[in-house]
């Protein structure tokens, strides 16, 4: 194992090869999977998330993967409990002298990772919210400005979002994170890219396929175990718009299109994520995902080694 990393990121835009990819780079440096999905958490969720369990499996050897199937659907899982869980997944596949091997395409979970973010899990404040609500857009704004460097604009989108970032840096101020807990990351980060028009036409591929399999059956499953519609909704994409399919509001042919639609918006802000992240100065290493899986394989095995 290298001297140099403890632990291999595979991420890049959805519909890209990544589980494959990083599952056959498990099985030659003798590692372990932890998902960087943010909805790949939740069980019965499978079609629609793209779980592929069979890329698992290598010459016969079974990968082990970790954070997939973790809770149930219904729950609303975020980043603090993402890095939480991590650092104790971590932690432990090193102990038993494995390399972790981070796949997904959840830039907010992968970055939260390879910065080391030191997360709390910030509680609801109604009493600010209440004095927050009486303020204007500007005040809101203002008051962010003074307590937070305001790097993009994803903080002052909505009201609802400016009134949730003053309430989290509020509670950092009286309750600073720790500094010891979360464990030195070396990452070794490959990225995996098609060009943008194979990268639609691979999405729409595996929509096609995915209905095929059964995903509206899935979110129709989903629905008769007590999920409410909204809560469904709420995972966005496939479950957003088969949703709205099932309960009469969409028929097939403007599901698909509108899904169609929102996946390569998608994909697009994915992309946008990672660019940031190197501007932030985390090195991606980008291959072509029309390359072998040899030749990828052998291009991170000498980036790995070197």
């Amino acid at each position: 194992m290298s001297q140099k990393y403890n632990l291999l990121t595979v991420l890049g835009p959805t519909a890209g090869g990544k589980t494959s990819l990083a599952a056959h780079l498990a099985n030659a440096f003798d590692g372990e999977i932890i998902s960087a999905d943010s909805r790949q958490v939740y069980r019965g969720m499978d079609i629609g998330t793209g779980k592929d369990i069979a890329d698992y499996s290598v010459s016969g050897n079974s990968i082990p993967y970790h954070l997939i199937d973790i809770v149930d659907a219904g729950y609303k899982y975020n980043v603090y409990e993402y890095q939480r869980d991590f650092i104790i997944v971590f932690n432990d596949i090193h102990s038993r002298h494995k390399l972790p091997v981070l796949c997904g395409g959840s830039g907010m979970y992968i970055e939260s990772i390879l910065k080391g973010y030191r997360l709390i899990n910030v509680p609801v404040n109604e009493d600010l919210r209440k004095e927050l609500l009486e303020k204007s857009d500007e005040e809101l704004i203002k008051i962010l400005d003074s307590i937070k460097k305001l790097h993009n604009k994803t903080d002052i989108d909505t009201r609802k979002r400016m009134i949730r970032a003053i309430e989290i840096e509020s509670f950092y101020s009286m309750n600073p994170p720790p500094k010891d807990d979360f464990p030195k990351i070396n990452s070794l980060n490959i990225g995996l890219k098609f060009d943008r028009q194979s990268q639609r036409r691979r999405i729409t591929q595996r929509l096609k396929q995915r209905l095929d399999e059964g995903l509206i059956d899935e979110v129709k499953s989903l629905l008769t175990k007590g999920i409410t519609a909204e809560d469904i909704l709420y995972y966005g994409l496939e479950y957003k718009f088969i949703t709205q399919h099932i309960l009469g509001e969409l028929s097939y042919e403007d599901m698909f299109a509108k899904l169609e639609t929102a996946i390569h918006q998608f994909a697009k802000r994915q992309m946008t994520w990672f660019r940031k992240m190197e501007r932030d100065g985390i090195e991606i290493h980008w291959l072509d995902g029309y390359a072998s899986l040899q030749e990828k394989m052998d291009r991170v095995k000498k980036l790995f080694n070197d």
